[in-house]
């Protein structure tokens, strides 16, 4: 149930706030959000990350719609077993869900929170995907640690 609730709130999350960008401010519009580090400026991607490939969003979102169903098939079959695993999953399919949608019905991405240490312009979707990637980094990690120590409890000479 934990991976069905985050990637619904996930979703929810990241369309609304586009939603509210979009009918407050005007492509290219800055407004001061957090002191000096974090701003919204309405920004319109066409493409991925870093603005690479612009014009090919429609492809991207099939691309987003294939890996949620890889995701959602790999899940089924028993992957991504603990919560870590399955908040990670979760959090990368609400992301990509919430890309999806724009890039398949308007054919770009709403754009808008700023991090004014350089990282670029993102929305909520991808903040969600990095963060999802983190986690799952996290734990391999973590997963792999009690195998570090299981191997110097019980070192073995070659």
């Amino acid at each position: 149930m934990l991976f069905y609730s985050i990637i619904v709130v996930i979703t929810a999350i990241d369309q609304l706030s586009k939603y509210w960008i979009r009918s407050v401010m005007t492509v290219g519009e800055s407004m001061p959000f957090y002191k000096d580090f974090i701003s919204f400026t309405y920004y319109q991607n066409s493409g991925a990350a870093g603005s690479s490939l612009q014009g090919w969003a429609p492809i991207l979102g099939v691309l987003a719609a294939l890996i949620v169903a890889g995701i959602w098939w790999y899940r089924k079959k028993g992957g991504f077993p603990g919560t870590l695993k399955q908040s990670a999953a979760a959090l990368l399919v609400g992301g990509a869900i919430g890309n999806g949608i724009e890039r398949l019905l308007f054919g770009k991405v709403t754009d808008f929170i700023v991090i004014n240490s350089g990282n670029g312009i993102m929305n909520l979707a991808d903040i969600a995907i990095n963060l999802g990637v983190v986690l799952y980094v996290v734990d391999m990690l973590v997963s792999q640690r009690g195998r570090w120590k299981g191997n110097r409890k019980n070192p073995q000479i070659n």
